[in-house]
This record gives structure tokens, sequence and C-alpha cells, in this order.
């Protein structure tokens, strides 16, 4: 059919073009609206610029077919074929692309969102800063896609082929992923906040600094990927698959890692505060100067483990045997100011082989508590006999409390063989209580007595209480500012510069409004976070000389601007 016979019969009100072949024509900026081009040959046809809302274009022919900015928003071009096709920055929102074939094709910041892609082909398609929100891509082809920095926010993606892709800050946050293979895909610096990957194949794929916040990884297979760096607090991790991975540096507080297995993963320096391993395989792991601060231990496996300089303070121990882990040292405290372990055990030189699990043993008779300062005694004497009062024939006794290098150590003896690790905790947790109860009490205690209370009991007991709110108040401040700083490293490795200046300004602003110094913000974490993302994503240091260039000057000379402009300086030193 000729171009002009076609137009013409559509401005007369005709739109049935069936299976009519118009290869090679060249329909630029045209308005075919609600046209029906059901099975029709466009084969290398130009259709950029046109406008085809609602048109039919079911099995359609395409291949090769420039459609650059066209309009095909709720389209229907289910099993058409458009492998090569230029679709760059065209508009295919809530476009029905069931099967279609888009092999090789171009899609560069096209906007996908709600369109319906299941069982589509994309391998080796170019969907760089697309837009796939809420997209339907169950069992979608897309190996080795190019997604970089797209946005697949809430996009389904079950049973998709994504292998070897690339979706380098990618954001998928609570995007459902479930059984999607996306073995030696590269998510580096992707956004999976909240999503769900329970039983996806992910071994070798590339997740350094990549947030999996809350994300679910239930059954998941993450065998010699690498994470490092990577965010994932409160991320569920039930049954995952993490042999050899590297987890080098990554954030796994409050996790739940119950019976995963991690046999021979890298853990160094992670952040395993509050996770829970219940019946988690740790065999050959290396956790060294790993943090388990209040961390679940229940039966879990640490057959030669390396746990050299782990943080395990208030740690949670049962049914574990310690007696086969490598280990010269551990820390017994951490000091939340200053981000760093304290106590070293043993203060002097180094645990003998099997040591550590005598230090954790549960069968005993014999409990040792190291304290900062000394106790107070009343209220150890309550907690003793609280705990004695909950098991029925225990009774404790002290049998020694003396000073060794800036703590004190009390020596307990049981009744009978007691759960070590257990009672310890139990007694912990209940002194402060205990101690609380005894000063705001304290007057009614030594009345029942028959004791004579101080003049300066009164005021001591006013200056402890004020004392206490300083306290925590100083605690709760603390954490505020931890909790900005932290908002600030994420910021500052997944948002791109012209975005991120701005967010942490904003930050800056506020913890100046509640008082704080961000003098070393803006020293060191800045530079430290730009540095770090600059070694692994060349693209970033690009980013970072455009914006030299092209910022605002009030951008510019921000306190975060210049603290950017000086990581900048020190980049090119370097």
């Amino acid at each position: 059919m000729q171009i002009q016979d076609l137009l013409a019969r559509y401005r007369q009100g005709e739109r049935y073009f069936a299976h009519v072949d118009l290869s090679g024509a060249s329909l630029t900026g045209v308005n075919l609206q609600d046209i029906d081009l059901t099975g029709a040959n466009l084969t290398g046809a130009n259709l950029s610029w046109s406008f085809l809302n609602r048109a039919q274009l079911s099995g359609a022919v395409l291949r090769q077919a420039d459609l650059r900015h066209v309009t095909l928003a709720s389209g229907k071009l289910n099993q058409a074929i458009l492998s090569g096709a230029n679709l760059t920055k065209a508009d295919l929102r809530l476009a029905d692309l069931q099967e279609a074939d888009l092999n090789w094709a171009v899609l560069q910041e096209a906007d996908l969102s709600t369109a319906n892609l299941q069982g589509a082909k994309l391998d080796q398609s170019n969907l760089e800063r697309a837009k796939l929100n809420n997209s339907q891509l169950m069992g979608a082809e897309l190996m080795e896609a190019n997604l970089q920095r797209a946005s697949l926010i809430s996009a389904n993606l079950t049973a998709a082929s994504l292998r070897e892709a690339n979706l380098d800050s990618a954001n998928l946050r609570g995007a459902i992923l479930i059984r999607t293979n996306l073995t030696e895909a590269n998510l580096s610096g992707v956004c999976l906040r909240s999503a769900n990957l329970s039983e996806a194949d992910l071994h070798r794929i590339v997740l350094s600094g990549a947030d999996l916040s809350e994300a679910i990884l239930n059954g998941a297979d993450m065998s010699r990927a690498n994470l490092a760096g990577a965010y994932l607090l409160k991320a569920s991790l039930r049954k995952a698959y993490l042999l050899r991975t590297n987890l080098q540096d990554v954030l796994l507080l409050r996790a739940d890692l119950s019976e995963a297995n991690l046999r021979g993963a890298d853990l160094q320096r992670a952040d395993l505060s509050g996770a829970y391993l219940s019946e988690t395989i740790l065999s050959e792991a290396d956790l060294g100067g790993a943090y388990l601060l209040e961390s679940h231990l229940i039966r879990t496996n640490l057959d030669r483990a390396q746990m050299t300089g782990c943080c395990i303070q208030r740690w949670h121990v049962e049914d574990v045997d310690l007696s086969r882990v490598e280990c010269s040292y551990v820390f017994t405290e951490f000091d939340y100011a200053t981000k760093s372990p304290t106590e070293r055990y043993p203060g002097n030189g180094d645990l003998k082989p099997g040591e550590l699990a005598g230090q954790n043993s549960e069968d005993s008779s014999t409990i040792l508590i190291d304290w900062k300062e000394v106790p107070n005694w009343e209220a150890l004497t309550y907690t003793i006999t609280h705990i004695e009062q909950e098991e029925a024939q225990l009774s404790l006794t002290i049998k020694s409390f003396d000073s060794q290098s800036e703590r004190y150590r009390l020596q307990l003896m049981a009744s009978h063989v007691v759960n070590v690790q257990k009672l310890r905790d139990r007694l912990l947790t209940l002194y402060p209580q205990m101690l609380q109860r005894c000063q705001a009490k304290r007057r009614e205690i030594l009345k029942l007595l028959d004791i004579p209370q101080r003049q300066d009991e009164k005021q001591q007991a006013t200056e402890v209480a004020e004392q206490k709110k300083q306290q925590e108040q100083q605690k709760r401040r603390q954490q505020i500012y931890q909790e900005v700083v932290h908002q600030i490293e994420a910021i500052l490795m997944s948002q791109a510069p012209e975005r991120f200046v701005e967010s942490v300004q904003r930050l800056l602003i506020y913890l100046h409004r509640q008082g704080f110094s961000t003098e070393e913000i803006q020293q060191k974490v800045i530079s430290t976070a730009i540095a770090k993302r600059a070694k692994r994503d060349p693209f970033f240091t690009e980013q970072l000389l455009r914006w030299e260039k092209t910022a605002p000057e009030a951008a510019r000379f921000s306190s975060v601007g210049s603290a950017v402009r000086l990581a900048i300086a020190l980049m090119w030193q370097n």
C-alpha cells in the first residue's frame, strides 16, 4: 500500500489496515491513533515522533524500525517483532508487549511504566535509564540486557532471566524477583530495598554497595557472589545459600540468617549486630573483625571458622560448639562514640585452642562477671535474690570480687550446674532495673529496716536522677547523629552528584539546627564515601567532573559542595 493512500483513508475515518506491507515506509510525526495494523509488515519503517496511542500492532513486524520518541501508550504489541528496533524515549506506558520480540532493541530512556512484558524477549536490549515502574515482566528474557540506572520500582520479574544483565545503579525498590535468574549479573549500587528475591539465582553476581535493606532473600542462591559493602539491614535470608560469598564490610544488622549456608564465606568486618543465626552454617567462614553485638547464635555451625578480632558484646550463644573455632582474641565491649570495639580478651597474649569455648561454656557452677565499675551492692544483692526466686533450689554465693586491669571481676558460685551464659545475661539485664528500683524506693526500704537516712541522700538521689536524664539525652542525641551519618553515606553511595548535594545539605542543616557540629562530616564522611564510590564506579567519576563544571554557584559553594570539590581535588592528587 502506498503511504499517501493509507493516510488519505485514515483521514476519512478508516482504521483497519491489518497485514498491510509498509516496509521501509516513512511515517515520521504522523497521527495514527487507534489504527489497526495487526500483522502488518513495518520492517525498517520510520515512525519516529509519531502518535500511535491505542494502536493495534499485535503480531506486527517492526524489525529494525525507527520508533524514537514514538507515542504508543496503551498500544497492543503482543507477539510483535521489534528486534533491533530503536525505541529511544518511546512512550509505552500501559502497552501490551506480551511475548513480543525485543531482542537487541534500543529502549534508552523509554517509558514502559505499568506495561505488560510478560514472556517478552529482551536479550541484549538497551534499557539504560528506562522507566519500568510497576511493569509486568514475569518470565521475560533479559539476558545480557543493559538496565543501567533503569527504574523498576515495584516491577514484577518473577521467574525472569536476567543472566549477565547490567543493573548497575538500577532502582528495584519493592520489586518482585521470585525465582529470577540473575546469575553473574552486575547489581553494583542497585537499590533492592524491600524487594522479594526468594529462591532467586544470584550466584556470582556483583552486589557491592547495593541496598538490600528489608529485602526478602529466603532460599536465594548467592554462592560466590560479591556483596562487599552492601546494606542488608533487617533482610530475611532464611535458608539462603551464601557459599564462598564475599560479604566483607556488609551491614547485616538484625538480619535473619536462620538455616542459611555461609560455608567458607568472607565476613571480615561484617556487622551482624542483632542478627539471627539459628542453625546457620558458618563453617570455614572468615569472621575476622566482625561485629556480633547482641547476635543470636543458636545451634550455629562454626567448625573451623576464623573469629579473631570479633566483637561479641552481649551475644547470645546456645548449643554452639566453639571448640574448633580459630580465634586468637575477641573484644567483649563496643564504644558507640568512637564506633570501635574495646575490652580485648584476653588482655595479654592470645587465646589457647578451645579457650573461647571454655569462656562460653554452659556446663558449670562458677559464674564470672566483669564490671567496668564497682556495682551497687544493695542492688546486686537484690538482683541475686530475685534470680534465686526465679528458679527452685538455686542458691548463689559471692566467692570473690577483685580488680583486674581497669575492670572488676565478680565470681559467683551456684548450688548446682547451671547455664552460665543465660544466668550471666539474666543478671546483667536485671541489675540496672534493680538499681533503678533501689534508688527510687531507698527511703521506703530504709524505713522498713529501721535504718536512719542521711540528710544528704535526698539531694544525692536528685543529682543521680538528673545525671541519668542527661546521659539519656546525650545517648539519644548520639543515636540521631549516627542515624543521619548513615543516611548521608547511603545517599552519597547511590545518588548522582546533582541530587546528593541538595539531599546532604538538607541533612547538615537539620544537624546544625539540632546543635551538632558538621565539620567531621564535611571533612571525612563525604570525602571517604565519594572516594570509595569513585574507586569502583568510573562513571561516577565522570558525573563528579561534569557536576563540578555545570553546577550552579550556590551548590558549588555550599558546605556540601565545598566538601565534594575538596574530595575531587584529593582524588586528582592521589
